[in-house]
């Protein structure tokens, strides 16, 4: 028998959850269309100068442009700890509105939210897209005695322990190529981290370690000062770098695990519409004329990935480095 009563209160009850339904996209459409309105914060938790900051001015450039963002980015660099202390402010204190954005380096932030208790990982950070990878070398001072890796391997061998490697912190990938290069040569060595990639640069070129794993983009800049020995990558970067050896090649076990992926994340519930807007509008402009020259000139590999591939590549990292981190700490 119908039951009018028992069947209006299904309809009124489908109702008011379309009207909230309704509500809710309608927001997010208003916040999308109205999403910026002001400049927009980007936090890189690293030094000033070092290549993740000066990528990051790079590509963020033209966002003022009304074909990208209508607004300026801002550069907020809050180094410390290899990334740690930035992106663990930003992952528990920055809004989720949109205007506060972090940059992201992978496998830094990942690898470290495995080792370490931190406030990041993949599951609370949204990735908006992926501008740049950046391979890590191997690399010395101007004036070292050492001109091939194999000179440093050799006077390694006969010397345990003293022959100290600068990076950019613990769990980055100039730590995570230091720590495959020592487990493949079987060489007892001696990592010194650094809060960024500008002083473990500066150490190497002062003498203050003997070599050190540093960012290609960076020793692309400064190798005026250095030696480039080799290269932390599956094949020889031949836009910037052709002369330069992979370890591979030489002989010694390193891959790309350590390659730097540098993009643009937001925190997890972020509204959807923005998060959208976000992520058409910034590969558009990390991948316009000027700021590709820009990046080519400053010797800057680029890779563009849209927000689909970075999510991916996110979990494929992530599943990585648990069985790598856990091998090379064995």
């Amino acid at each position: 028998m119908f039951n009018f009563h028992k069947s209006k209160k299904i309809v009124v009850k489908t109702l008011t959850a379309l009207s909230i339904f309704s509500v809710f996209s309608l927001s997010q459409q208003l916040v999308a269309e109205e999403f910026p309105d002001r400049p927009v914060s980007l936090v890189v938790s690293y030094s000033p100068g070092g290549a993740t900051d000066f990528q990051a001015r790079i590509v963020t450039m033209l966002a003022a442009d009304e074909a990208f963002l209508g607004q300026p980015v801002v550069i907020l660099n809050k180094p410390g700890a290899g990334g740690k202390v930035g992106w663990d402010q930003y992952a528990s204190k920055a809004s989720k509105d949109g205007y506060e954005l972090s940059a992201y380096n992978v496998p830094h932030f990942i690898a470290q939210s495995i080792v370490f208790k931190t406030k990041y990982n993949i599951d609370n950070l949204e990735p908006i897209a992926n501008w740049g990878a950046d391979p890590a070398v191997l690399i010395v001072g101007k004036d070292s005695p050492f001109n091939t890796m194999q000179d440093l391997v050799d006077f390694a061998k006969k010397n345990p322990k003293k022959i100290t490697f600068s990076g950019a912190g613990l769990y980055v990938g100039h730590h995570i190529a230091f720590l495959q290069f020592s487990k493949a040569s079987g060489l007892d060595l001696t990592y010194v981290p650094h809060k960024g990639a500008v002083p473990a640069m500066k150490s190497v070129m002062g003498g203050q370690v003997m070599a050190g794993f540093n960012n290609l983009s960076d020793a692309y800049r400064n190798q005026d000062s250095i030696k480039i020995l080799a290269l932390a990558d599956l094949q020889r970067n031949d836009e910037f770098l052709p002369s330069v050896p992979t370890f591979k090649e030489l002989g010694v076990d390193v891959d790309d695990s350590s390659v730097n992926f540098r993009g643009i994340m937001a925190r997890k519930g972020t509204p959807a519409g923005v998060i959208n807007l976000l992520s058409e509008r910034m590969p558009m402009m990390f991948d316009a004329k000027k700021t590709r020259k820009q990046m080519t000139s400053s010797g800057s590999p680029i890779r563009i990935m849209p927000r689909d591939k970075v999510i991916a590549m996110w979990k494929e990292r992530e599943a990585y480095l648990r069985v790598l981190l856990a091998d090379l700490n064995k």
